[in-house]
Order: C-alpha cells, then structure tokens, then sequence
C-alpha cells in the first residue's frame, strides 16, 4: 500500500499544482500573455501540435543521434584510459576542460566550422552529453574487485581477456548510470544549440519555436513547447531507468 502511494504521489502533487496554478490564473485575473494557465496552454498545443510535433521530433533526432555518438565515444574512451596510464594522463584534463566549457560558448564556432546544421547541433549535444559516461565507466573499470583480477591472472588471462571479460562487466552499472545522466544532458546540450542555431536563422526543433513565439508574444504556444520538452526529459530518463533496471536484474539472475 506504501508503495502505491509513493508511486502516485507525484502525480497527485502535479495534479494539486495544476489546479493551483490554473486557480491562481483565474482569480488574478492574469492575462495569457503575461503567465497562461494550464488550460491555455493545452489549447495553445491543439493549435499548433502540427508544427510543434514535428520540432519535438527534430529535437529528439539531434537528442538521441547525440546520446549514441556520446556513449560510443565516452565508452572508447574509458577504455583507452583503463588501458593506458600514459593515455589517461593525456585525456583526462582536457576532457574536463571540454566538459566545463560552456557550450553556449563554443556552439557558433561549432556551427561555423561544421557547416551542417543537424551535424553541428549533434556535435554540440554530444560534447555535453560525453563526459558523465566517460567519467563513470572509467570508474566502473577502475574499480574492479582486486581478488577478480588476480584469479584472471592466475587463470592466464591475457590483458584484453580480463578487459572485455571482466572489467568491462564489473562497469556496467556505472556505464548505466552515466548514461542515465547522459541521456538528459543530450536534451540540454540539443536545445542549447537549436537556439544559437535558431538565432542564426536555422529554423529547426523546439528551440527555435520558442524563440519564435516569444518574439510574436505566444506565450501560450511557448509554454506548451516548453511542456514537450519537459516532457520528452522525464520520458528519456524514465526509459534509461527501466533499461538499467532491465540489464542489471538480468545480469544478477545470471
């Protein structure tokens, strides 16, 4: 019983902040164009979900082509570093200071030097997703069981048996959870770059429909691309969950 309220309570909490916020509009007397309520805002998506579905969809291309180019090249990169003291030494700094650079920063340069448009917002999705799976990974392998490692060595296990067979399995749940993490900063780092790409001019994704309705005061319309995007977050990162869930019970039951 615990359980179910604890999984429904947050749904209660969001109905109860609808209705407050909805109730708040309404007493106040607040105009749409200042803060919609709920009810607008839905509206305003009814109007526009033919233009608004297909930026979400934009938005998720760029999102998930940058999650799978992340995660392969966080994972190589772990893995060269676990192979290579002298690799690691190398990398590792500047893949801090690639990871605190803000890529609002560095995404016009990106997009200059690119040239196309759905590459360079991929590039700079990817930068911000990376570095969780590559700083997680690397420590999942890093922290594999001595006493494992000397039973491979005792068993004549060469260095790259011991890396696919046991260090890379003993990773798995922090390569989970890094990617976990991963998967909504592809969101963040897609939305970042639609918008500098959008106020270039390239109109693609929710970004861009968010500039556009604030510059048109549609601020209904705004909202709403806002929810989608919100939304799209909560679905990517439940997926991830589910996915994490799924690999390590069935590993553990193996």
């Amino acid at each position: 019983m615990n359980r179910l309220l604890e999984r429904l309570a947050p749904f209660a909490f969001g109905v109860l902040a609808l209705g407050l916020w909805q109730g708040s509009v309404w007493a106040l007397a607040v105009p749409a164009y200042v803060v919609p309520g709920p009810i607008a805002i839905f509206n305003a998506y009814l109007s526009d979900y033919a233009i608004l579905n297909p930026a979400l969809l934009s938005t998720l291309t760029v999102t998930i082509t940058a999650l799978l180019a992340a995660t392969l090249l966080g994972v190589f990169l772990a893995v060269a570093m676990a192979a290579s003291a002298l690799f690691r030494a190398a990398i590792q700094p500047w893949a801090v200071i690639l990871q605190v650079t803000p890529v609002v920063a560095i995404a016009p340069l990106i997009i200059i030097w690119v040239n196309q448009p759905f590459v360079a917002l991929v590039v700079c999705a990817t930068i911000v997703a990376f570095f969780p799976i590559l700083s997680n990974t690397a420590a999942g392998l890093a922290a594999t069981p001595p006493e494992l490692l000397d039973l491979f060595r005792l068993n004549g296990a060469t260095r790259w048996q011991t890396l696919f067979l046991l260090r890379l399995p003993s990773a798995l749940p922090n390569f989970l959870t890094g990617l976990r993490i991963s998967g909504t900063l592809a969101l963040v780092g897609a939305v970042v770059a639609e918008f500098v790409a959008g106020s270039g001019g390239f109109a693609s994704g929710l970004a861009y429909r968010i500039i556009e309705a604030s510059y048109r005061l549609e601020i209904p319309r705004m909202f709403a691309a806002l929810v989608l995007l919100g939304v799209s977050g909560i679905v990517i990162y439940a997926a991830l969950g589910f996915l994490e869930h799924f690999l390590l019970r069935k590993r553990n039951a193996a």
